[in-house]
């Protein structure tokens, strides 16, 4: 499916490969707890998230960056080896990524209209893994306000943005909570996956 020059892969991980990757997103939480981040007037954001890879991404009232770790001192842990696998079947480029992202959206959590836009080389895709209740996204232009697409995303399917898509604002209006079982208290989990350099 195209979505706005996006490419969305529906299903693209059966309900083994979820449980096996949701597994390795807790071992990774264990190391490095999720927390709220705040944006840099000091709103706190609706979803919790914490990183893995050599660098991590955080938001705090200096700003948005990438840093080497997690707020507590702790350094990231390594990219999963299931969660890269997914990188390598999608991405279409031989550069392994150096973030991922872990997003957890409860009930009422979105996320605003926003471009990655921290990194360093736009000419690498953006690779995002979706697992448990489905999500409402939407996706616009490279310019803020005008037309946008929306489509639900479900438990396993995978969004690749690069081309000219890479830099479009997008973001998740809402979820429909409880619609997945995967995980035990519901929720969403979404894994973003980045070359930063």
């Amino acid at each position: 499916m195209d979505l706005g020059g996006a490419k969305l892969f529906k299903h693209m991980l059966d309900r083994n490969q979820q449980e096996v990757v949701v597994n390795r997103v807790r071992d990774v939480v264990a190391q490095v707890p999720l927390f709220h981040p705040v944006t840099a007037s000091g709103r706190r954001m609706s979803v919790r998230m914490t990183s893995c890879g050599r660098l991590g991404w955080v938001s705090d009232r200096q700003g948005y960056r990438y840093e080497t770790h997690h707020p507590n001192g702790t350094s990231w842990p390594k990219i999963p080896d299931e969660i890269q696998d997914v990188w390598k079947q999608v991405s279409d480029c031989d550069v392994v990524p150096d973030s991922c992202l872990l997003n957890f959206y409860g009930e009422g959590a979105k996320m605003g209209m926003h471009q990655d836009r921290d990194e360093g080389d736009f000419s690498f895709p953006v690779v995002s893994i979706s697992l448990g209740d489905d999500a409402l996204f939407r996706i616009g232009g490279t310019a803020r306000g005008g037309k946008t697409q929306s489509a639900w995303l479900g438990s396993g399917d995978v969004l690749v943005l690069k081309g000219a898509a890479r830099l479009a604002y997008h973001g998740i209006d809402r979820l429909r909570f409880r619609s997945s079982d995967l995980l035990k208290d519901h929720g969403r989990i979404n894994l973003t996956l980045r070359v930063v350099r």
